[in-house]
């Protein structure tokens, strides 16, 4: 693998990185899509609430590994513009190293406070027996699909995203075929109910860990798993302490945005089990959306980042105008294909016409805004090319804080609850107008410089 030829169009380069992104995105919320509607199609609307209310804790946890990667992204990107296979091997072992331990403190700590987290959120009663018992399953395979994401995240540092694609349609290929297998008990195996996706997703897991590991020691792989890579898999202070500059950061925010589900999640889980499945179900669609989303601003910072390594700095401004451009045209025509097709998308999950019927409503309140969620995005993206991650991040923190939620309860307690769904427009708008300000008042007479 070399680096891409800085005399490749920009345009090209751009959709050769992010195609296979956006299809790896789809892959990851169509194999969760296709799991809720095993569970509520063969195991009913209850069953689809109670592994809705894990969305928010999941998420919590992967969103430190999320910073991580964003973190190591940056440097692997910049030291691969650089044309330093060596710095981008000491870069990855760190932090895939400091990743597993993540994974495996949070299988410990998730497990054992469950179901005193379940129940802090207000699960419904009568789902939360089935949501503990899907959790435990859950956080116990944790550690490697944490494992699974930062990788993934670290080969894109070296413009390499068909690997992960290719890895996700086996991972997804084996869940998918298990699931209903393992809800059914078919060809003998065990009937486990609820907790058939999680036990389906580590087999899938597993087995693309295991097909990647030899692809890309085929392929001779910068990041390929041998032995130079296994000695670099050591807590490295120095280049931890710059991965965490940028990282932490971001994973602060993502904790934030969790929480902040979380809270949303106890809202909604106040008007009972059918609000609760319409919001697994709107969250579902929602996905779909946001995923490609944060792929154009993934690959702004990335190709930011590996314009930085190679002393292409006049790069940034066609980078960013590239990724709004395609914002326009991809998050625009979901989020067009989102309202058109609702109906039938949200009947795919849910039976009963009524919550259907407020899944769609909610849904149709908030779906505009995504196109406005990636625009912020990807300025974002860009200015963390750089290492420039603090303001950023403390705007989004803020906007949500200071904004959605506050929001989200004063609309609850006006509107019922439609109006919690109010709150994210307003959230998503204050981010855009804060985050264009300070790239253009600021960080575009900043110096830019490489960090290693």
């Amino acid at each position: 693998m070399q680096t891409p030829a800085v005399t490749k169009p920009l345009w090209q380069t751009y959709l050769l990185f992010l195609a296979p992104m956006v299809l790896s995105n789809f892959l990851q919320s169509m194999s969760g899509t296709v799991n809720s509607i095993y569970i509520g199609q063969m195991l009913g609307t209850q069953a689809l609430a109670a592994v809705s209310g894990m969305f928010p804790i999941i998420f919590f946890f992967i969103a430190l590994v999320i910073g991580l990667g964003a973190g190591a992204g940056v440097l692997i990107g910049q030291a691969w513009g650089a044309r330093e296979p060596h710095m981008v091997k000491a870069i990855a072992g760190a932090t895939l190293l400091l990743g597993v331990l993540i994974g495996l403190i949070a299988a410990v700590l998730g497990s054992v406070f469950a179901r005193q987290a379940l129940t802090g959120l207000g699960t419904p009663a009568d789902v939360l027996d089935d949501a503990v018992a899907y959790a435990h399953v859950m956080m116990w395979i944790l550690p490697s699909m944490l494992v699974f994401v930062l990788f993934t995240q670290l080969l894109r540092g070296v413009s390499d995203t068909l690997s992960p694609l290719l890895a996700l349609i086996v991972s997804t290929s084996v869940g998918l075929a298990l699931t209903p297998a393992l809800i059914r008990g078919w060809f003998g195996l065990p009937q486990l109910g609820i907790q058939s996706a999680a036990y389906a997703g580590l087999a899938g897991n597993l087995a693309a860990m295991a097909w990647l590991a030899w692809r890309l020691i085929r392929k001779g792989h910068p990041l390929a798993p041998d032995r130079e890579f296994f000695a670099a898999l050591r807590l490295n202070g120095a280049i931890l302490g710059k991965v965490l500059r940028i990282g932490l950061p971001t994973g602060v925010q993502m904790i934030v945005l969790s929480l902040s589900e979380l809270v949303i999640l106890a809202l909604v889980n106040q008007h009972g089990s059918q609000a609760t499945a319409a919001y697994g179900a709107v969250t579902q669609i929602v996905n779909y959306v946001q995923f490609p989303a944060l792929s154009i601003a993934i690959t702004a910072s990335i190709l930011g980042a590996q314009a930085i390594g190679a002393g292409r700095l006049e790069r940034m401004a066609p980078i960013l105008r590239t990724g709004l451009l395609i914002n326009v045209c991809l998050t625009g025509g979901l989020i067009v294909l989102g309202y058109l097709l609702s109906h039938w998308l949200l009947g795919l999950f849910l039976t009963e016409d009524s919550t259907r019927a407020m899944a769609e409503h909610l849904l149709h309140i908030m779906l505009w805004s995504l196109l406005v969620f990636g625009f912020q995005a990807i300025i974002g993206g860009i200015m963390r090319a750089s290492g420039t991650v603090l303001v950023p991040v403390i705007i989004a923190i803020i906007c949500v804080v200071g904004v959605q939620l506050p929001a989200a309860y004063w609309l609850d307690g006006q509107y019922g609850l439609q109006g919690v769904w109010m709150a994210f427009p307003v959230a998503y708008l204050g981010m855009l107008v804060l985050q264009t300000l300070y790239y253009k008042l600021v960080w575009k007479h900043q110096k830019i410089e490489r960090m290693v």
